[in-house]
């Protein structure tokens, strides 16, 4: 069989370009400029006649006589006294800055079974000592825990006295992008 060629049968019709024709640059657009100008001049010329100031006296030509207005005695005024400060009426302000608040802390409770948190569990040892590894360079020692009957190694912090202190641990590695971790009774 002969080849054939596809090409110049022209099997499909030419599409219409979406593309839009370049337009020749033109120079700066003075006119345009030159009406911003105008239209700012005016503006600011406007917001001055109504910003309210007074116009100036009109000059008066010397051919008119103008009656002097009567002149008052000028007297310095005297510097007007304060009067005392009031008294005041009120004893907390005394005895505030004298004051000290005794405030008794709320005592947390303390668990028989101290919490722990873990921050993973990996099939291989080498996965595990990874994430020790990163906790340790946070400034945290932690374990690695396997069960006997278990194929997975944990990695445990703790144990905590309070859930409060291994919450701040918690956040502390969270802060540095080392998540998930779990908190949650020891019971091992």
């Amino acid at each position: 069989m002969a080849n054939r060629d596809y090409v110049k049968r022209g099997g499909s019709p030419k599409k219409n370009s979406t593309r839009k024709k370049a337009v020749p640059r033109r120079g700066f657009p003075w006119r345009s400029s030159l009406l911003a100008v105008i239209a700012v001049c005016a503006f600011g010329s406007l917001l001055i006649t109504l910003s309210g100031q007074p116009d100036p006296e009109p000059a008066v030509p010397d051919s008119v006589i103008v009656p002097a207005k009567p002149s008052k005695p000028v007297t310095k005024k005297k510097k007007e006294v304060l009067p005392p400060p009031p008294t005041e009426k009120w004893e907390y302000v005394k005895s505030l800055p004298n004051r000290e608040i005794k405030v008794k802390p709320k005592e947390l409770p303390v668990s028989e079974i101290p919490y722990v948190m873990q921050c993973g569990a990996y099939k291989t040892l080498h996965q595990a000592e990874e994430r020790k590894a990163k906790i340790a360079f946070q400034g945290l020692v932690s374990k690695i825990r396997k069960k006997e009957n278990s194929n997975w190694y944990r990695v445990v912090l703790g144990p905590y006295k309070f859930k409060r202190e291994a919450e701040k641990d918690k956040h502390r590695l969270q802060r540095a992008k080392i998540e998930p971790c779990a908190i949650w009774k020891d019971t091992q």
